[in-house]
């Protein structure tokens, strides 16, 4: 599954085409991307501080000295860790789905932040807050939005180098983009592959996500870097689609039983899907499909709700 070593730094998966890795991929610990054409250089991702992001384009710039000027930049999404280095980026035009643009202009990292700083004070959840982001500081983040939007499709010539932008959201996030090298074989995911690491869906339906998995494996390509975890190939695609199809066969079946969304989380075994990264994500997974299934009755958990069925799962999981 894993095509590439996982080690923290820069790697090139192709002439002018780079991948930046942060292992072990868990929370925030996101990968980037480079693509250089004889015109123009485009980043894919920033990083979640300021610090990170300073040393991705570090890394890049020891690599490939062209990376020294960023012409493009592409958020696939709207998470923090794959946008709040974007101040960065001083000289280049970000361009996002339009969808992921709307969810950058009303973040505010400050939350974010201030919920670090209390996590004291808050129980279970701040244990969960500090087991996830502790590591990080967002005090000097600014947030940088994308000035150049679109929905559907977006192709960027950067010389001899085309690069197709793909919107395969609403999925894990409101608006999620996958960008594709034709020329190098190559997908950056964004957060729609988790490698080795449980995906977490605050947005949906599912079907979406599924969809997006067997798009990117329709394309065949020969370098996937996901959002968090190792470079892959068409396995690491098919078994997050396995872990999707898996979860909702398992929600619907428990909801058919009359199942809360928590006791069902409880009841699923997750099986193979158990050594990965992160599972109490599957907590949120379950309540997000439930929406699905019945939005009257069971409504869409907010980020706030989200990450605490997540901390009360992985406290029940640490008890086990």
């Amino acid at each position: 599954m894993s095509v590439l070593p996982y080690e923290k730094g820069a790697v090139e998966l192709a002439p002018g085409v780079y991948a930046y890795l942060q292992p072990n991929g868990q929370w925030g610990y996101s990968n980037a991307g480079l693509v250089v054409g004889n015109a123009s250089t485009l980043l894919v991702d920033t990083l979640f501080t300021l610090d990170l992001t300073s040393q991705m384009l570090s890394s890049l710039n020891d690599l490939e000295p062209r990376a020294r000027q960023i012409d493009f930049l592409v958020n696939t999404h709207a998470n923090g860790d794959h946008c709040y280095g974007n101040q960065l980026v001083t000289n280049a035009v970000i361009i996002a789905s339009e969808s992921s643009a709307n969810e950058i202009d009303h973040d505010d990292p400050r939350q974010l932040q201030g919920a670090l700083d209390h996590a004291g004070d808050m129980g279970e959840l701040g244990e969960f807050f500090s087991h996830a982001f502790g590591d990080f500081d967002f005090h000097d983040v600014v947030v940088t939005a994308p000035t150049v939007r679109f929905s559907g499709t977006h192709t960027l010539d950067l010389g001899d180098v085309e690069v197709q932008l793909i919107e395969v959201g609403p999925a894990h996030t409101a608006g999620d983009v996958i960008v594709y090298v034709p020329e190098a074989s190559t997908i950056y995911s964004g957060d729609i592959l988790f490698i080795g690491g449980t995906p977490i869906m605050w947005c949906g339906p599912v079907a979406n996500w599924i969809s997006a998995c067997q798009l990117i494996e329709s394309l065949e390509p020969q370098f996937i870097v996901p959002g968090h975890g190792p470079c892959t190939d068409l396995e690491g695609v098919r078994a997050v689609r396995s872990y999707w199809e898996f979860i909702r066969e398992e929600s619907i079946e428990r909801h058919s039983r009359g199942m809360t969304p928590w006791d069902a989380t409880l009841d699923i075994r997750l099986g193979k899907f158990s050594t990965w990264l992160d599972p109490e994500r599957t907590a949120l997974n379950v309540a997000m499909i439930y929406h699905e299934i019945d939005s009257q009755l069971f409504g869409a958990p907010s980020a706030l709700e989200g990450f605490g069925l997540m901390a009360k799962y992985r406290a029940q999981l640490t008890e086990r």
